[in-house]
């Protein structure tokens, strides 16, 4: 079965205090973004489509001789996660079985996280298949609600959450397997009446529920995997867990840095 992969790599990353496109920063000397493209790889991805944005062709150029199975797309306005999978309508509608959707600035994912997914999401039949995270301290993620047979019924975000809700562990980290048509024909459904006049990926769970699609759910990413990268701060995290995992000199840990790669 072939699988694609669309990773959302638009962004400015004002935060980051650079001129450089954000999936671009380094992690032990390679963009961060090349990561989560090698994890799509192993899970036999044989297309990556690149949502590409700020300095497009500084971009393109990077992976210049990385990119025989690249399509790039360019979102030239940035209203949304659900925007940018829209961009790519028309390569979507070419697709027929899974696409995992997912950032480009989330350099920790793992193969074996994508791979439980996709394997939960077929077995399922699923229309959309979520790599949820078992956190301690949840803080404001997209709590995952469940019916009483642990079932998925949708995503709360923290602050439309009530108090009980917000008791829940479980969180969307935005790691994400469609069913490929059934994703083609949602994406023109989906609305920005909300207070960012955005498009939210999120939304077209309940899109595709409404059309009679299953959804489903696998707690399969570790908690220190969850790390999507917006500040230096964060870089600087990501690095030194990369490095200990990569058997690399010069993580923090051995300094007494708290990372658990």
């Amino acid at each position: 079965m072939s699988q694609a992969a669309i990773i959302l790599a638009a962004g400015k990353g004002t935060r980051m205090k650079s001129d450089l496109p954000k999936v671009l920063h380094p992690i032990c000397s390679a963009p961060m973004v090349s990561y989560v493209m090698d994890s799509c790889r192993k899970v036999g991805c044989d297309q990556i489509i690149m949502v590409i944005g700020h300095q497009a062709d500084v971009v393109r150029e990077v992976f210049a001789e990385d990119s025989s199975d690249v399509v790039w797309v360019e979102q030239t306005e940035q209203l949304g996660t659900g925007h940018a999978v829209m961009v790519c309508q028309e390569h979507i509608e070419k697709l027929v079985g899974p696409v995992l959707v997912l950032g480009g600035d989330g350099p920790l994912v793992r193969p074996e996280t994508l791979d439980e997914l996709i394997s939960v999401h077929v077995e399922k039949s699923a229309a959309c298949s979520l790599a949820t995270s078992i956190l301690p301290d949840p803080a404001k993620y997209g709590r995952i609600v469940r019916d009483e047979n642990g079932g998925l019924v949708g995503i709360v975000e923290y602050l439309d959450a009530t108090e009980e809700q917000r008791k829940i562990n479980e969180v969307n980290v935005s790691i994400y397997c469609f069913d490929a048509q059934a994703l083609a024909k949602a994406l023109p459904r989906l609305a920005n009446d909300n207070a960012k006049g955005e498009y939210y990926l999120t939304d077209i769970l309940g899109i595709l529920a409404e059309d009679g699609g299953t959804l489903a759910a696998v707690a399969s990413v570790p908690p220190v995997d969850t790390i999507s990268i917006n500040t230096l701060d964060e870089l600087a995290e990501v690095d030194c867990i990369m490095a200990k995992r990569l058997g690399r000199d010069g993580c923090c840990c051995s300094e007494g840095g708290d990372c658990n790669g």
